[in-house]
């Protein structure tokens, strides 16, 4: 079957831009192909700083016919009515369509149309100009006197089509006088000659031939192996960046990798700032001494062309932008340490945090507050902590982190230390916003714990009493990464402490300050930490029916405890008594909400042992009051798997009672006591978990 290829040759893309693109381009034309009834086999696309390309393989040469009925008006509907079917469906009498008789609805007239599918040519004729003009670009621009919008100025279009053996068409179409054709053209400067293609693998390698890579996931690679090898050839490592990869692989067309040197001196300076500094002016990676792990006088640029003196001008170019660009950040650096961190602190008295929680100021008064409260709770140094609260944000007044803000909290610790201040205090003024996302480490000292837990568990409060709440995919506050983090921050350091109590405290502070702000806004906060900690537990391979189970009763104060007992709940299921009783308590309640619905009472409450009959009844509920006593026990006692051990003793009972005694006995009373004896063994799993809620 013919394949297509088709191009889009444009002035340069913005790399921020490509990777989305390609993958619209190949949507919008993969779904308008199946839409038309051409179902390809498979498709392609690739994006460099200069072109789109898309490569669909196996569609069809013309669409199926098709044939439908086509519903039309009423038998006796107004001759205008009428016609507008017979136009329509493409009939000249009304005697051309048949009539269905519907006897709800009445008689209406039905044609039988049908349309011959077209050859698939004509059919991307109509396709692919329209995604051109519609194509969905974060931001375009006019150029000349066309009426076009496309990201950069459009130049020309490739699009052929025909069986991979033979020499295809072209694609019959135009788009703002630009021509589709069968010619391209290679890299700008290496090769910038116009050539004709014809398939894809003929356009992969004259590309290449005219130094063009096209798979950006090659580029990367090729990046990424040559940045290593000439690192470690002059004995060194390279500092490896996957963003900053991806942004120089739509850079270039043809990557040709090099490396200069900077002054050493301007390795006083942190190495993050000298790193920031060289990634964000230059697009260059920086190289670090293995032996040492600190950064060397070198980085590693990519070029997008092979200078014939072998890269050294643009060495040299880079090296004289890069030298000012460092001898700025060391200016601002210096300029920074001559002002202690406490000293720019006034200025947060004019900076508003959010016009109905105050400035910044306000903000950390609340966060030293909170953090001072919750010192004793995970074993900090209280007066450490006051003073990390009160200097975690002054660095977000610095030159450095005005500059590059990717540094905030880093840079304060670096200040602090500079300032003779305790490690653990400098420590901390990093950390407290740590973790920001799933890969990030958390913190474990004591002195960041609590201010990262202070940080973040104010920001909560604070805007659920705003009723600024995350909505669907909306979350302008980062609310459910600072829960996630907090999460993260006491399962990871097993902190058993009462989040409730914490919340409504903070509340009641937070309240003084906000006039007509609602109280008890915390259960809600607290259902919110419950829905991040099932996603936090599902990430990690934990079953979403026991964590549902577990927290259908279990207090949600206490994370580590939560997640205790689901680990206890997964490990008796998977025993042969777990799954049992399980199935054993489903029957109970499943028979339970059947009698209840049918009768209109619930039955609950302790049972009459006079009314037992059999010695199955009598002995089901002696091991229920004992199974019930020892799991409510061991739970007290946070000994989850005592208390699985107690439940597991009703197994045996349950069984017996179900093989043996007929539930729905003729005398009333002997029946709603035995239905009580079933809600015994619903209440007495209660002490565990909800085994409603498990599956299977």
């Amino acid at each position: 079957m013919p394949d297509l290829l088709f191009e889009l040759f444009s002035e340069e893309i913005p790399a921020r831009m490509q990777g989305r693109a390609a993958d619209d381009l190949k949507k919008l034309v993969t779904d308008k192909l199946v839409d038309a009834g051409l179902v390809y086999e498979g498709a392609t696309a690739f994006a460099t700083p200069r072109r789109l390309a898309l490569a669909v393989q196996g569609i069809p040469a013309r669409q199926p016919d098709l044939r439908e009925e086509k519903k039309g008006p009423r038998v006796g509907a107004p001759e205008k009515a009428i016609e507008g079917f017979l136009k329509s469906a493409g009939l000249t009498d009304i005697a051309q369509a048949t009539v269905q008789k519907d006897p709800k609805k009445g008689d209406f007239y039905v044609a039988l149309v049908e349309k011959a599918g077209r050859p698939a040519i004509d059919v991307l004729a109509e396709i692919l100009p329209l995604v051109v003009r519609t194509f969905p670009w974060p931001k375009s621009m006019r150029w000349g006197s066309g009426r076009l919008t496309w990201v950069r100025p459009l130049h020309s279009i490739v699009a052929t089509f025909g069986p991979e053996t033979e020499d295809p068409d072209i694609v019959p179409f135009a788009v703002d006088g630009i021509a589709a054709g069968d010619t391209t053209r290679g890299h700008r400067f290496l090769s910038p000659g116009d050539f004709r293609v014809k398939h894809y693998d003929d356009y992969v390698q004259k590309l290449l031939d005219a130094k063009v890579v096209l798979d950006p996931a090659r580029r990367r690679d090729i990046v990424l192996h040559e940045a290593r090898q000439l690192a470690f050839a002059q004995g060194y490592e390279l500092v490896e960046d996957q963003g900053l990869l991806d942004e120089v692989a739509g850079l270039v067309e043809w990557p040709v990798v090099l490396m200069g040197s900077f002054d050493p001196a301007f390795l006083k300076i942190p190495g993050e700032v000298i790193r920031s500094t060289i990634r964000a002016n230059q697009k260059c990676f920086v190289v670090r001494d293995p032996k040492t792990g600190t950064l060397a006088p070198k980085f590693v640029l990519v070029s997008n062309t092979e200078a014939s003196d072998g890269g050294k001008a643009i060495v040299a170019g880079n090296e004289r932008v890069i030298r000012a660009r460092l001898s700025d950040a060391k200016f601002f650096y210096e300029t920074d340490l001559s002002t202690r961190l406490e000293d720019r602190l006034k200025k947060f008295d004019q900076i508003v945090f959010h016009e109905k929680l105050g400035t910044q100021a306000e903000r950390i008064a609340r966060i030293e507050r909170l953090a001072v409260e919750l010192a004793p709770l995970v074993g900090a140094d209280v007066e450490k902590v006051r003073r990390a609260a009160t200097l975690c944000k002054a660095d977000l007044l610095t030159e450095v982190v005005g500059e590059f803000p990717e540094l905030q909290g880093l840079m304060g610790k670096y200040y602090a230390l500079a300032q003779g201040e305790d490690a653990a205090v400098a420590a901390a003024c990093e950390e407290h916003y740590k973790p920001q996302g799933p890969a990030d480490r958390v913190p474990t000292d004591p002195v960041s714990v609590a201010l990262a837990l202070a940080d973040k568990l104010d920001i909560l409060v604070g805007f659920w009493a705003i009723d600024e709440k995350p909505t669907g995919s909306k979350d302008p506050y980062a609310l459910r990464r600072a829960a996630l983090g907090v999460i993260r921050v006491i399962l990871d350091n097993k902190l058993q402490i009462n989040l409730s109590s914490i919340i409504q405290a903070h509340q009641r502070s937070l309240n003084e300050k906000l006039q007509g702000a609602e109280a008890g806004f915390d259960a809600d906060l607290l259902a919110f930490f419950a829905d991040r900690l099932k996603v936090q537990l599902r990430e990690q391979g934990a079953r979403h029916d026991l964590v549902d189970a577990v927290l259908a009763l279990a207090a949600q104060d206490d994370l580590v405890l939560v997640v205790r007992r689901v680990e206890a709940l997964a490990k008796f299921l998977d025993t042969e008594d777990g799954k049992n009783l399980l199935a054993g308590v489903k029957r109970a309640t499943n028979i339970l909400r059947i009698e209840e619905k049918r009768d209109g009472t619930r039955y609950s409450g302790a049972v009459e042992a006079g009314l037992f009959q059999d010695a199955e009844e009598r002995q089901l509920a002696q091991a229920i009051e004992a199974a019930q006593h020892e799991a409510e026990a061991a739970v007290a006692r946070e000994d989850f798997a005592a208390a699985m051990a107690a439940i597991a003793t009703l197994r045996p009972h349950v069984d017996a009672f179900f093989e043996k005694v007929t539930v729905n006995a003729d005398d009333k009373a002997v029946r709603a006591n035995r239905l009580r004896l079933l809600d015994g063994i619903r209440a007495a799993t209660l002490a565990v978990a909800d085994f409603s809620r498990i599956e299977g």
